[in-house]
């Protein structure tokens, strides 16, 4: 019997890690519970290779070994379990995965994705590698609004697979770019991913999702220019579209306006003797269409502008310290020092007796024996005037305010937008024209569904978990505006959504169960012991962890590596004065290679699931290999230029 590769790879990775533990026992003078923490978690990477659930490989293992570091006590056993479970429970963070993946698998259902993809490769038409621009593209935005990489990259292969091989396209770049570019919704937020790690590790998933945005936009931006790179160098590998491809097809009453597709469109729509046989509607129409970029470039900048540059003063509240003296109460009859001199002495009194104080004559005796002393009045009303000047001291204030220059970054986005809305008007021809309404119906309901989800996230106007809601509130509303939901729909969103989050709940669970056996065990210590005997550097330890990490992605999944390994990372971050959420980010780049690294390469499995027969595996994973590569690069340029990762965050929550 002739054994696959995969399986021969498979087979010797676990004989691998069985060698390698069985070689850590032996050497060890004495076993302690360390070592045999050491094996369980050998046994549950084993375990997790050879098909049993994660979840509850984690679980049993997990319970097995709490039970013997506890010396067989079945109830400090279970005690721990619940505790465990009551813990993963109450993390309210783990509420946002539902409704994102709610989210995602309602927008998949809209059905956006295929006139996505059409537009985007008519607006790209003249770039080199066309095709595989415009799959990158709408792989992006796609996995980024629903970041479920199977369906995005199964719908990929369906649309953009059979064009890209009709046009001449190679195969491997091809599968390459519909790969990698499906991957990107585990990395660009809002992705599940950064909230699962997050949760682990302890590090706000708000900062997370500031923090990976620009990372994400690196890596989509580095894969677009390698195919364009490649399209140019070896143009045979992806031909350019034929005119008949890049032809839009006009309207009828825009046909009225002209017969060139090219000619310049906002002189075209002015009305005149060649528009006399055009609805003045259609004209206006297509005039507000023309004027929509304009209009919000003026709606974004002119408040953003106004935001920047104001600066209100801080109320100044007129209140004393305790214990200061006041100057009118000094100068009025207020409380006083009784008299240095003297000290205390006996009242006088002609009978050596207490006596009632002298009354004054000029108040009646009616009036009664007890009067407020001198200057109390004048006591008394100096809080009230008080109050009264800081109510008035505070309202001057939030009247005054003052400004300051705009800051270098909202002059490079305004030049930058200027720049585009020009460059947008200058070369707007009709065909132009209609592939932008193409993209507002596309490409824009998709951009502002993300943009909304994520601003007010990074923002602060909602928590992950209340942005979360709204994107499945947005969602609903897409699919509807499409009149794609129904109720077989939703039923089945429903059940995929409940099947998902079921799935990332109980990796939880299992996860702290394990944690808490490794760290009873006291596996946590053997390997903060033996990581510090290295003496290793910052940038050892980090290339370290992520060649480690890199070479997991290989047989696992990033859900195992999340939840198994980085309990075991993050308290060696410390030591090495390593910010935790830096660390996320370079975690979040490195584990796409668990979805193009063979043998266990999720991605290749969907393409070649919906892919003609004669497109191979190996081909698709030849395709992935370049792609592994910019990576790798992408993780190097983010650890020499960390400003990539950490400027959003440091610039909103300084």
């Amino acid at each position: 019997m002739k054994l696959r590769k995969e399986l021969w790879f498979g087979l010797s990775f676990m004989a691998l890690i069985v060698v390698l533990a069985a070689g850590v026992l032996l050497s060890a003078e004495t076993i302690t519970q360390g070592h045999l923490g050491l094996l369980m978690l050998s046994l549950v990477v084993v375990a997790i290779m050879l098909g049993f659930p994660t979840a509850f490989t984690l679980m049993g293992m997990g319970m097995l070994f709490t039970w013997l570091a506890y010396e067989r006590d079945v109830t400090r056993t279970l005690d721990l379990m619940v505790q465990s479970a009551y813990k993963t429970m109450a993390n309210d963070v783990l509420i946002a995965i539902p409704l994102f993946v709610f989210m995602g698998y309602l927008v998949e259902r809209a059905n956006l994705i295929e006139s996505l993809f059409k537009s985007m490769h008519l607006a790209m038409a003249r770039l080199p590698g066309a095709l595989a621009v415009a799959t990158l593209v709408t792989c992006t935005i796609f996995a980024t609004a629903t970041g479920i990489v199977g369906a995005v990259v199964t719908l990929m292969g369906l649309l953009a697979l059979p064009a890209m091989l009709r046009a001449g396209y190679s195969v491997p770049l091809a599968a390459g770019a519909i790969t990698a570019g499906g991957c990107l919704g585990i990395l660009i937020p809002p992705s599940v991913l950064l909230i699962v790690y997050g949760a682990t590790a302890g590090v706000s998933v708000v900062q997370l999702y500031a923090g990976a945005f620009f990372p994400g936009l690196m890596l989509a931006t580095l894969y677009i220019l390698y195919v364009i790179i490649v399209a140019k160098l070896k143009p045979q590998w992806a031909p350019p579209l034929s005119a008949e491809e890049r032809q839009v097809h006009l309207p009828t009453l825009t046909q009225r306006l002209t017969t060139d597709p090219t000619a310049h469109a906002v002189l075209g729509l002015l009305k005149g003797r060649r528009n006399a046989g055009v609805p003045l509607s259609h004209l206006l129409k297509q005039i507000c269409l023309a004027a929509l970029p304009a209009l919000i470039f003026a709606a974004v900048m002119i408040p953003s502008y106004q935001a920047v540059t104001t600066v209100r003063a801080e109320a100044v509240y007129e209140i004393e310290e305790i214990g200061a003296s006041r100057s009118s109460a000094s100068a009025g009859g207020g409380l006083a020092e009784p008299p240095a001199e003297g000290g205390l002495a006996e009242p006088p009194s002609e009978s050596g007796g207490l006596a009632e104080p002298p009354a004054d004559p000029d108040v009646p005796e009616a009036a009664g024996a007890l009067q407020p002393p001198p200057g109390a009045e004048a006591a008394a009303a100096e809080p009230a005037a008080a109050a009264q000047a800081a109510v008035e001291g505070v309202e001057v204030d939030k009247e005054i305010a003052t400004t300051q220059p705009a800051p270098t970054w909202w002059w490079v986005v305004f030049a930058v937008m200027g720049a585009l809305v020009t460059l947008f008007y200058l070369f707007l021809s009709f065909a132009r024209l209609e592939i932008f309404k193409m993209l507002l119906a596309s490409f824009f309901p998709l951009v502002l569904l993300i943009l909304s989800v994520l601003g007010s996230i990074v923002l602060g106007l909602a928590t992950p978990t209340e942005a979360a809601a709204m994107g499945a509130l947005g969602g609903m509303l897409l699919a509807a505006a499409y009149r794609r939901l129904n109720m077989a729909v939703l039923k089945e969103s429903v059940y995929l959504t409940a099947k998902t989050s079921a799935m990332v709940c109980w990796l939880f669970v299992g996860s702290a169960i394990f944690s808490a056996a490794f760290a009873l065990l006291g596996g946590q210590a053997l390997v903060e012991q033996w990581v510090l005997s290295m003496e290793l550097t910052k940038i050892e330890f980090l290339v370290m962890t992520q060649i480690i990490i890199f070479l997991l992605g290989w047989p696992l999944e990033w859900t195992e590596i999340i939840v198994i390994f980085m309990p075991i990372f993050i308290p060696l971050l410390a030591h090495f004065d390593v910010d935790p959420l830096f660390f996320g980010l370079l975690v979040a780049l490195n584990l796409q290679t668990a979805f193009l690294s063979p043998p266990v390469a999720m991605a290749a499995f969907y393409l070649k699931g919906v892919s003609p027969p004669h497109v191979t595996l190996n081909q698709i994973f030849l395709g992935m290999l370049p792609f592994m590569g910019i990576q790798i690069l992408a993780i190097v340029l983010l650890y020499m230029f960390p400003g990539i990762g950490l400027w959003l965050p440091q610039l909103l929550y300084k």
